[in-house]
């Protein structure tokens, strides 16, 4: 009887070890689940663009690209002709790029700018202080405490999608001139190019970057609302242009497109 009691004994310890095995690798299967369903470019995403932007194309090959300045890339992306749909920022120890085209995939973009800037590590002044602490106090420092601590990032990415050739084509501000003796900023006239689409009527006229448009026909051109109805009135017209580059007037004729 012994004998068969140990044996059961035995058996069922056995059961157990395999049983409590099983559920840890349950437990950590589940935790590779769910962070492999953690993307931090669709977590920290932002859309741009309220008029809910994607490709033209039905299934777009969309493409991935690593920037390197973001205010100068920007700018080129809108020459080439798309426009931003939206952004994700966040910072971390690691990001695979790959996340970002899978969201980006996901939100049908035709392109993906990512960057990677350092951002911190355990820096040597807070080690310092912790030295000093323990100095003032008479204790004693963790090895572990004045390890390097994991290297941080920060990640950028930028959605792009490619429009149709646009009727003019060029992408513009208002400019606000603050003074210091006045409570208001005041409006400075016409509107400050940022970006000529490339092969757009506009680009066809000779408008550059920094140009300030005037006028458009006989509407004057005080808001980007202004330049929106202007450029819908003359759709395939001829049409003249007045901007100014630097302290020049200039003037010149457009030929608009037609939307298709």
């Amino acid at each position: 009887m012994p004998a068969i009691s140990a044996k059961n004994s035995y058996g069922n310890l056995a059961k157990m070890m395999l049983f409590s095995l099983a559920s840890l690798g349950l437990v950590m299967f589940a935790h590779q689940l769910y962070a492999a369903d953690q993307n931090p470019y669709e977590q920290n995403y932002k859309s741009q663009n309220m008029n809910d932007l994607k490709s033209l194309q039905t299934k777009p090959e969309t493409k991935i690209f690593v920037g390197n300045h973001k205010d100068d890339d920007n700018i080129t992306m809108l020459e080439d002709g798309y426009d931003l749909m939206g952004t994700s920022g966040f910072s971390s120890t690691e990001a695979s790029s790959d996340l970002a085209l899978q969201h980006a995939k996901s939100i049908k973009a035709d392109l993906v700018m990512v960057y990677q800037k350092y951002e911190s590590a355990q820096a040597s002044s807070s080690k310092l202080q912790l030295i000093k602490e323990a100095a003032n106090k008479g204790g004693e420092i963790d090895p572990k405490d004045l390890e390097d601590g994991p290297t941080q990032y920060l990640y950028h990415a930028s959605y792009w999608a490619k429009l149709p050739m646009p009727l003019f084509g060029v992408h513009v501000i208002k400019l606000k001139q603050s003074s210091a003796d006045e409570d208001t900023p005041k409006e400075l006239p016409g509107l400050k190019v940022i970006a000529v689409i490339k092969s757009s009527p506009a680009s066809s006229m000779g408008l550059v970057r920094g140009d300030t448009l005037l006028k458009l026909g006989d509407v004057s051109l005080k808001s980007a609302d202004d330049l929106f109805l202007a450029v819908k009135r003359y759709a395939g017209q001829k049409v003249q242009v007045e901007f100014q580059r630097g302290d020049i007037d200039m003037k010149n004729i457009a030929q608009l497109n037609v939307r298709k």
